[in-house]
This record gives C-alpha cells, sequence and structure tokens, in this order.
C-alpha cells in the first residue's frame, strides 16, 4: 500500500490566489521546512499541522517595496504595522537614505531623521549592518538598498555642492562594499536639500559600481510637480547609462497646477519601457508625509503636523491652526517647529486612480515609523487597496491587486522563490478574507490594524494571529547576491 505523502504545514479548501494575476482556484497547499512542496487536491496527505482555511483566501505574502524600516526592524522586530496587513518583506534603505555605511556625528539633516536617530547611523560598513540584522532578525524579510544620500553624508564636509572627483571614488569603493556584502541596489533621493545639489554625472558615477553587481536603482524624483517631465527623463538617463532597472518610487503628481497629468507621465513611463526596465509603486492616497518641507507646503492644501521636536503637543494637529497660535504665517511655523514632519495633502483621486490601475504598478507604503501620528499608509497600504480600490471600486480585479504586490515587485527587486504559491516557493503566505478585508486607520486614528487578515506566515512560521503577533522571528536578509544566485531554483509557474 503506498504511504500518503507527508507535510509540517497543510492549507486545506481555501481560494488560492497565487500571485501570478490568475483567477483564484479552491484547492490544498502543503507546506514542509519553510518551502511550499505542493499544491492542488492533497487530500490523501498527513501533516503536522491541518489548517482549514474554507471560506477564506490564501495569496502569497506581500513585499513592501518602498519602507524606511531601517532601524525599525531593529526597535520592533515583530513589525506589527507590516504583518498585520500580510507583509512579509521589505525593502529599506529607500530615498536615498539607508542606514549603513554611515557613523552620524553632526546634527542629522532631513530626511535622515525620518528614518532613525542619530544613535543609530552607527554602521560604517554595509556589511556590518546586515550583518546586524541577521544577528537579530525580525518576524519579516528584509531586502535593503544603499542610499546616495547616506554615501554623501559619509564621505563629504558638506552636503550642498557635488562631490569632487575624489569624493566620488571614495563612494563608488562604499557602493562596492555594499553591493558585496547584500545590497540588492542603491537609492536616490534627488529631492532632498542633502542630494539636491549632486549632479546627474555623480549620480551615474556611482549606479555605474552598482550595475556591475546586478543591482537595480530606484529614485525618489527630483521633482513630482511641475518639473516632473525633466526628473523622469533623468532618472532613465541615470538608469539606461549605468546599464541597470529603475525603480520609480512613490509615482504621483504635487500641486493643483499638475493635476490631470497622471496619463501623460503614465505615457513617459511606459514609453521608455520598450526600451529599458523601468517600474513603479504607489501608495493609495492622496496625500504625502515627509520632514517639514517648504516646497511640500506650497504644494499643498493642508498640512497635518506628524511631530515637532520644539512643540511635540503639536502632533495630530493643522499646521494653520498652531501656526495661529504662534502669530505666524505657515512657512515660518514650519521653520519654527523644525526638526518635525507633516502630512502635505497635494494630490488628486483621479490622479492616484489612473497610476494605481495602470498594470505595471506595485505598492509601496512609504511608511514611516518616527512620528507620533504617523500616515495612516504605515497600517494600511495593503489592505486599503485590496479592500476599496479592488473590492469596492473594482479598479482591477481582486487577483491583480495581489499579483501587484507579490510576483510583479519579487520580479522588479529580483527576490528569487518569493511572490507566489508554487512548488518551491518560500511558504511567505497570507490568510485573509475578501470580503472583510480593510484599512482601519485614518488620517484622525493613524494608529490601527487592518481588519480581515486573519494569519501571516514567514517561510511556513506564524508571525500574525488572531490580530496578535505571535512573536516568532523567521525573517531572511535578502542579501542581493544569494537571492541572485538562488534564481535557478524551481519554482513552478513562476511568472508576473
Amino acid at each position: 500500500m503506498m504511504r500518503s505523502p507527508e507535510c509540517s504545514l497543510l492549507f486545506r479548501g481555501g481560494l488560492v490566489i497565487d500571485g501570478t494575476g490568475t483567477r483564484g482556484v479552491i484547492q490544498d497547499v502543503a507546506v514542509e521546512n519553510g518551502t511550499i512542496v505542493a499544491t492542488g487536491d492533497l487530500s490523501r496527505w498527513r501533516s503536522r499541522e491541518t489548517i482549514d482555511i474554507a471560506g477564506r483566501a490564501l495569496c502569497p505574502g506581500f513585499i513592501d517595496v518602498h519602507t524606511h524600516d531601517d532601524h525599525f526592524v531593529f526597535a520592533d522586530p515583530s513589525a506589527f504595522p507590516r504583518v498585520s496587513q500580510g507583509v512579509t518583506t521589505v525593502v529599506v534603505g529607500n530615498c536615498g537614505v539607508s542606514l549603513a555605511p554611515f557613523v552620524a556625528s553632526g546634527e542629522l539633516p532631513p530626511p535622515f531623521a525620518e528614518v532613525a536617530a542619530k544613535v543609530d547611523f552607527r554602521f560604517s560598513r554595509f556589511r556590518d549592518y546586515l550583518d546586524a540584522l541577521e544577528a537579530t532578525p525580525p518576524a519579516v524579510n528584509v531586502a535593503a538598498l544603499v542610499g546616495h544620500t547616506t554615501l554623501r553624508a559619509a564621505t563629504m564636509d558638506r552636503l550642498d555642492r557635488p562631490a569632487t572627483a575624489s569624493e566620488r571614488m571614495e563612494m563608488r569603493s562604499l557602493a562596492a562594499e555594499a553591493m558585496t556584502a547584500g545590497a540588492i541596489g542603491m537609492s536616490s533621493g534627488l529631492f532632498y536639500p542633502p542630494a539636491r545639489a549632486a549632479p546627474m554625472e555623480e549620480v551615474i558615477a556611482i549606479a555605474e559600481v552598482v550595475s556591475e553587481y546586478g543591482g537595480i536603482y530606484a529614485t525618489h524624483l527630483r521633482d513630482e510637480g511641475s518639473a516632473i517631465d525633466a526628473a523622469i527623463d533623468e532618472a532613465l538617463l541615470i538608469a539606461e547609462r549605468a546599464g541597470m532597472p529603475l525603480i520609480i518610487s512613490h509615482h504621483k503628481l504635487m500641486g493643483e497646477a499638475n493635476f490631470g497629468r497622471a496619463p501623460e507621465t503614465l505615457r513617459r513611463i511606459v514609453q521608455a519601457s520598450a526600451r529599458q526596465e523601468v517600474g513603479f509603486d504607489v501608495y493609495p492616497y492622496v496625500a504625502a508625509a515627509s520632514s517639514f518641507n517648504l516646497d511640500l507646503y506650497r504644494l499643498s492644501k493642508r498640512v497635518l503636523i506628524t511631530w515637532s521636536a520644539v512643540k511635540p503637543d503639536a502632533a495630530g494637529r493643522e499646521l494653520d491652526e498652531v501656526a495661529a497660535e504662534l502669530g505666524l504665517s505657515g512657512e515660518a511655523a514650519l521653520t519654527a517647529l523644525a526638526p518635525g514632519g507633516a502630512v502635505y495633502f497635494c494630490m488628486d483621486e483621479n490622479d492616484l486612480r489612473h497610476i494605481l490601475a495602470c498594470p505595471d504598478a506595485m505598492i509601496g507604503s512609504d511608511g514611516t515609523t518616527t512620528s507620533i501620528r504617523p500616515h495612516p499608509r504605515l497600517w494600511g497600504t495593503f489592505t486599503r487597496v485590496l479592500g476599496r480600490y479592488a473590492r469596492d471600486e473594482g479598479l482591477f480585479p481582486f487577483e491583480e491587486a495581489i499579483r501587484r504586490m507579490t510576483s510583479l515587485p519579487a520580479r522588479r527587486f529580483r527576490l528569487a522563490r518569493r511572490g507566489v504559491i508554487a512548488p518551491g516557493a518560500i511558504a511567505d503566505l497570507v490568510v485573509l478574507d475578501p470580503a472583510t478585508v480593510g484599512d482601519a486607520a485614518d488620517f484622525e486614528n493613524p494608529i490601527q490594524p487592518s481588519t480581515g487578515v486573519e494569519s501571516v506566515y514567514v517561510a511556513g512560521t506564524p508571525v500574525y494571529r488572531d490580530g496578535t503577533a505571535t512573536g516568532a522571528r523567521p525573517g531572511c536578509i535578502l542579501r542581493g547576491l544569494q537571492t541572485r544566485l538562488q534564481k535557478d531554483r524551481p519554482v513552478s509557474s513562476l511568472r508576473a
């Protein structure tokens, strides 16, 4: 008599949405040693733990391609704001700011403080940062970019000028060390003052080194307002000349004068993708969040303070209201309350819908954890896309929304064996109720877990169940060279 196949974990009877965009199918999924080993009718299989998920959906774990969790994964290794909405992998080091390689001594310019405190910038080598993460792993997987602004801070005495030839060489050397240590690419934040003086040639010089190691280039564009066309062209040219894939971070149009331009910018990006690899991500809100910034203030209809070192009780209040109390203009109050951060209502809902609806749009929260009253995207980005835009409004099918969060980012960011439910894939999984999944966090109450997410697994280990983090910390550090070496391991039906 043939012996029944065995596994450590078996999900039975759920709607399996495999991450490829195809329609969900009711079937079983078997997991052994953190890897999916079989899917389909597994009624003959025996398991040490069997979970009946009839009436719910089983999806690949979500990949948040744009976070600033560089230090947060140390401070809160449960990653509760992430796992409670189904995220199992975070990409850190975005917008030009990574925690390494940089040992901070003087005052941190924005946007460094949005990522971590000065004391947390303590790693002189990128390898030291990744090794520290590996020694104290979080609940989620971490893939890291090395930040161009961080490289500038590590090598330059002043950041309000272009780097010299010798400083560029030093940055190239640090970038090479980061890539050999396991960075998956580099990021830039040319919008922010510490990198604004960097010419395109400076960025290309570093990107060329990163490209040699197979890295990607993710950028917060130099301008997301009236000069966005030139900023997109600059990003495309940097990636093209360096010979590497481009990711445009949190694509948006800011300022009322630019409302309605999303079809134009999307057309520009899609046309470019015919000649080079280009991707982009988006978050499902019409408000941005950043450190205090006069340019953002001038583009916004409304500004909500998230934190202020000078006046902590201003957190959660309207800037205009606080400014009136202080007898100051809005601009003067922003300066007087610094350092601090704010939410800037500066985008148009129709533009957001156009961007979200594009098949190439990945989902990235851009959530920061340093604010007293954070932007709700930290807690609700992924479930908001699923609940509001996919299920309730039908902007795209539910399965397509899952693809944007799973196999598409896994392919763009070279994260091997992630993002799909198929034999050979890592068992990063989410059990959710498609009828009730949604975001609960809003601008008035931004710290609220999502609804409808029942359980989350990283490499087959539960990290979130029934509204509570389990305390397990099975997350892996997805070092770039390691993930690229794994790319040839068989994963059935892997497509994006």
